[in-house]
Parts: structure tokens; sequence; C-alpha cells
């Protein structure tokens, strides 16, 4: 039986998306470069900033030895957006409340950083309801690893197959799989809702029973 329901949270909790696309862009800009919208939607969705820095790297578009500073403005840029941007959203306090409630665990896998996931989680008035989260921080790899969702599943003390585990992009899903926990695809925010997650923990529990 399912036991815990783990987030992503990017485009899945908060539609962080074109922050995360904004933010890294006004960065780069400070050097002449940029990342359009085609290759933040199909190559670098999901990944940590550091990583997709280095894919810069590698395709000979910027200096490695920017990299901290870049991360770091990345970061500054960012919070500058969430602390005027991140709201709470009815569907997701009602959709953790009514989980927390009958008693399944809650927790957050994020590619993001600590400070980051800890204010976006605040401001969305969520944090009452996990238990934990885990960054990019937490990890020697981030996803699509699935070491992140390992690590929660195991302080958690549970099994994969007693874990829901929700994602809405390609690195995050290949993560999830591999992790040996059940997913629920979803393709924005507001696909995230109570009797959406209800349905699917059903359909894992039957599958689970068959």
């Amino acid at each position: 039986m399912i036991k815990a329901v783990i987030f992503d949270m990017d485009g899945v909790l908060i539609e962080a998306k074109d922050w995360h696309y904004e933010a890294l862009n006004r960065a780069l800009r400070l050097f002449g470069l940029e990342i359009s919208r085609y290759e933040h939607l199909t190559t670098f969705d999901g990944l940590p900033t550091r990583r997709k820095l280095q894919m810069l790297s590698a395709q000979g578009n910027l200096p490695s030895e920017l990299h901290d500073f870049l991360n770091d403005m990345k970061q500054r840029y960012t919070m500058e957006i969430v602390n005027t941007q991140c709201k709470p959203r009815f569907n997701h306090e009602y959709a953790l409340s009514k989980l927390r409630a009958q008693g399944y665990r809650l927790a957050v896998c994020s590619n993001s950083v600590r400070d980051t996931i800890d204010v976006m989680m605040r401001k969305a008035a969520l944090s009452q309801y996990l238990e934990f989260f885990v960054s990019n921080q937490d990890v020697s790899k981030p996803k699509p690893d699935p070491e992140m969702y390992n690590v929660a599943i195991a302080r958690m003390g549970l099994a994969p197959h007693e874990c829901l585990i929700v994602e809405d992009n390609e690195n995050g899903i290949k993560a999830a799989r591999a992790s040996g926990g059940h997913v629920m695809e979803v393709g924005d925010v507001n696909d995230v809702t109570y009797a959406a997650i209800s349905a699917r923990i059903a359909e894992c529990n039957k599958a689970i029973a068959a």
C-alpha cells in the first residue's frame, strides 16, 4: 500500500520553470550569453543550475571559471522573483493538508538548492505539511539520477513500492522510475489536485494487491 507521496517542486508544486529560466538568462546576459526558450524546454528543463552551466561550457560557450559567480547571481535573481511572485495555491494546500490528515507521509525532492526550496515552500504555505525536503546539495548526483528519491525513501524507512512520486519533466520522471517508486506524471501545477493524487494512489494500491 502507498504510505508516502514525494513531490518534485518546480512545475509540480511551484510554477517556477519560467522563474529559473529568467533568472539564469539574466545572469548569463552579464556576459552576452543566453539560453533560448526551446533549449530551456528540450535540453535544460529540470536540471540544477550547475549542471546547466557545465553543459554550456561543454558546448564551448562559457568559461568554467565563471560558474561560481553565475550560480550565485542566478540564485540571487531567483530569490528576487520568488519573494514577489511565489504565493499559496488553494488546490495544493488542500491536497497536501488532506493527504497529511489521512496519514500519508509527504516530502519534496528538488534539483533546486536548499534555500530556494525552503523559501518557496514557506511562501506557498506548504512547509507545515512536509516531513522534510531533499535538495541538490543533499546528494552527490541530482536528477535524472535516482539518488535523491532513494535518499528520501530510505529516510522514511519505506520500500520504493510504498511511495508515489509526482513529477512533471523527463529528467525527474527518469529519476522517479529508477528509484522503483510508483510515478504520477503531471503536465503542470494545475494537474496536482487531491482528486488526481487520490485516484493515482488507488491505482497503485490495486496494482500492488494484484
